[in-house]
């Protein structure tokens, strides 16, 4: 993963900006810190090092600010350039405040006009998301369309809640349970599949057309229909395989 030299850097280096209490608990957490990568195209650099200081003069001015570290920014293919900045608060409670700030959200939303994708990693506030491959997963406005994120999910939820209910049912597991025990279990279940296996193969898969929502204007109507149509097609497809796999089922219990 790209991010983890940035991650390892930072880890390494905290004797340097840490100022431990020797009184202190063990498990306190001194620093709150979130690793940032922006995808900048060529002829963008200088424009987005003036949207870069104008976002660091308002993040100064939020309470628990510590510094910010902008690393050297990668030269990719066709003169693109990813940057990554590394921001540090004293709590992971005033680093939310920042990354939920109105005057955060603001100035993203005008950088989105100077670089082509933004995501981050934060290191003790688990901000991460099933979409956030692409982009920021805490605006919506930097993930995919809200209705592809819906098809999306019910592509990777639909075939694990039908053969899940298939194969207890079978084999008679929770049957003595009580309702409300054994829907918790179920959905435990089922959302530990989703997340760790289902939903990372799904958003994989499916790259080329879960595009973030700033982006979709790049994205070719021929793509775009080609997506919805295996999205479609599949979910169609699995309506048919159930249907058929109750009526085979049935029929070996009658």
């Amino acid at each position: 993963m790209i991010l983890e030299p940035v991650i390892r850097h930072i880890r390494n280096a905290s004797s340097d900006w840490m100022q431990l209490d020797a009184d202190a608990d063990a498990d306190q957490v001194f620093y709150s810190s979130v690793v940032i990568e922006h995808i900048v195209p060529k002829g963008k650099g200088y424009a987005f090092k003036q949207w870069y200081a104008e976002l660091l003069s308002a993040t100064k001015q939020f309470e628990g600010f510590v510094r910010a570290d902008r690393c050297r920014p990668l030269e990719c293919k066709n003169g693109v350039l990813k940057w990554y900045s590394i921001i540090h608060f004293d709590t992971p409670e005033h680093l939310n405040d920042w990354l939920a700030s109105a005057e955060r959200e603001a100035l993203i939303e005008r950088g989105q006009q100077i670089f082509e994708s933004y995501k981050f990693k934060s290191l003790t506030t688990g901000l991460e998301g099933w979409f956030s491959r692409e982009a920021g997963s805490e605006l919506a406005s930097l993930g995919p369309p809200s209705w592809k994120q819906i098809l999306s999910i019910v592509l990777g939820l639909y075939p694990i809640v039908m053969l899940q209910s298939l194969v207890f049912d079978q084999l008679g597991i929770m049957h003595s349970w009580s309702p409300a025990s054994a829907m918790f279990v179920n959905n435990l279940i089922t959302t530990c599949i989703l997340t760790w296996l289902i939903m990372p193969l799904v958003i994989h898969s499916l790259n080329f057309w879960l595009q973030p929502a700033h982006r979709t204007s790049s994205l070719s109507l021929r793509m775009e229909l080609w997506g919805t149509a295996i999205v479609a097609g599949m979910m169609g497809l699995m309506v048919i395989a159930f249907d058929q796999l109750h009526l085979i089922v049935g029929e070996l219990r009658g």
